[in-house]
């Protein structure tokens, strides 16, 4: 090992790094592959390192210049491999599966390339292109086994992911994340019970059930209730505080769930209703399986049993073909439906889609005009609607890392019911991410809030615990292993949620 090697080292324990591109599930999946690697002895390299003795790429597939991105990265590591023996890269996620070999010929020093299927051989594959020292290319083309089966380091101590399912049934034309997840594969509602029951006892106290169309499961075990049910048993797990669910399908999203959401109390009124565009010419060429009106009635619904529900969207604009018209009729929706929160793309060509071959595709002048159009009008809407949060009396779950500029203001961040970002002045007590406070609402931005009154309630919480002892560990202090537990997976969500929670625009 030369002198490089042992700098990254830690206690001659080779070190890893996960870069991680995309939505929710890559995310998720990346919590997965850093288990995977601790299992099998490597240690998270220190921050600031200047390169890992193993990078793990964790791709996305869905924007055009996807790949750009990609080969642009490797090649910045090329020459610390170079200058590096015993250095390795891997390249996985939605465009590894995609590409395959194409990866090696472009960047010949890349020494793993796996998909989505097999994210659990990536140890062996990383041993094996050592011994043999030759790359090794690995895609799957089905599903192994069910990911939450492997080992999994969560980044948070209080909040985590649970997966409901896997891939999607869905054709949109825009999207080739079907194609690269393959077919919506359901876990038992039982094995996801006792995973949230085992993540509970831990400390964790809120999860979000994950799923590419979270609320078509049960298409796969052939209950067409039982995503509803599996909300209304969440309800029932003792110290279970709050239950979240990304990212649904308008087409899905039936009575019994609006039902079950409002009826179970630690359903958080919270909904994340991917739009696209409010044209249903545009739909139907996106080949979405509901209308404007469809979509208005589900948001009138969710509004009627959950008055302070918070809604947020995805929406798509400058698909082809779509006209001025059409554009206008997206935002007579977001009028109607004034979202809290709407993550907007510009539509770029996905390689692969048959949106990319379709006539009408839209000149980038256009496209941008629109787009800022529509940024304006929810950034208004988004500032409307939190001005009406003032002087609401909320309970928050302090987060961690989420407010960049607390500790210039003296300030601590935490999350709403509604998942609302409040930054509140910080109190005289010790309070920790987990843990819950109680705040009025002093002042409305379009996109946090502001409680700059005292607190008036502080709860400590197992969660707050969890996250004591998780920092405690990482302190030297004598403790079990940080975020591994084999066999039972640990799964998190890390903070702050990324901007990808809008589950990659293709929901």
């Amino acid at each position: 090992m030369s002198s490089i090697d042992r700098s990254q080292s830690v206690g001659g324990t080779r070190t890893y790094e996960v870069r991680t591109y995309g939505c929710q599930m890559n995310v998720h999946d990346s919590e997965r592959l850093a288990g995977l690697l601790e299992d099998a002895g490597y240690v998270r390299a220190p921050e600031g390192a200047d390169a890992a003795d193993v990078v793990v790429f964790n791709t996305c597939a869905v924007r055009e210049n996807a790949d750009n991105k990609l080969y642009g990265n490797l090649g910045h590591l090329a020459p610390k491999k170079a200058a590096r023996p015993g250095m390795q890269i891997a390249v996985g996620g939605c465009l590894a599966q995609k590409d395959r070999d194409t990866i090696v010929k472009k960047a010949p020093w890349v020494d793993v390339v796996f998909g989505t299927h097999n994210i659990g051989k990536l140890p062996v594959l990383l041993e094996r292109a050592r011994v043999q020292e030759e790359a090794q290319v690995e895609i799957a083309e089905s599903l192994e086994a069910f990911p939450s089966t492997l080992p999994t380091r969560r980044e948070s101590a209080y909040a985590a992911w649970v997966s409901i399912s896997v891939g999607c049934n869905n054709t949109c034309t825009f999207c080739i994340v079907p194609a690269l997840r393959g077919k919506e594969k359901d876990r038992r509602p039982g094995d996801i019970l006792a995973e949230i029951e085992t993540l509970v006892a831990e400390g964790v106290s809120e999860i979000t059930l994950l799923g590419q169309n979270v609320n078509a499961y049960g298409s796969d075990i052939g209950d067409r209730e039982a995503f509803s049910k599996l909300l209304r048993a969440c309800g029932k797990i003792e110290g279970l505080e709050r239950v979240r669910f990304t990212s649904p399908h308008p087409r899905d999203f039936t009575d019994d769930v609006i039902a079950a959401m409002a009826e179970t109390p630690n359903v958080m009124p919270q909904l994340h209703m991917p739009l696209q565009s409010g044209s249903d010419t545009v739909l139907k060429a996106m080949r979405r399986s509901y209308r404007q009106e469809r979509y208005l009635g589900i948001i009138e619904k969710v509004r009627a049993a959950i008055p302070h529900a918070a809604i947020s969207t995805d929406i798509i604009v400058g698909f082809p073909g779509e006209t001025d018209e059409d554009f206008e009729q997206t935002l007579h929706v977001v009028r109607e439906a004034r979202f809290a929160q709407a993550f907007t793309f510009q539509y770029s060509k996905r390689p692969g889609t048959p949106a990319a071959e379709m006539d009408g595709q839209i000149p980038k002048k256009v496209v941008q005009e629109r787009y800022e159009r529509l940024v304006a009008l929810q950034e208004e809407i988004s500032w409307e609607e939190n001005k009406k949060q003032v002087g609401r009396t909320l309970e928050l779950m302090v987060a961690e890392g989420e407010g960049r500029k607390d500790d210039t203001t003296h300030r601590l961040s935490g999350r709403a019911p509604d998942n609302r970002l409040v930054h509140f002045t910080k109190p005289d007590q010790e309070v920790r991410p987990g843990d819950v406070v109680t705040v009025e609402i002093t002042y409305a931005a379009p996109h946090h809030l502001l409680a700059e009154g005292p607190v008036l309630d502080v709860r400590r919480t197992p969660a707050g615990d969890a996250w004591e002892k998780r920092n405690a560990e990482k302190e030297g202090k004598p403790a079990q292993s940080a975020g591994v537990l084999l066999g039972l997976p640990k799964i998190g969500v890390p903070e702050p949620l990324p901007v990808a929670a809008s589950g990659c625009g293709c929901d």
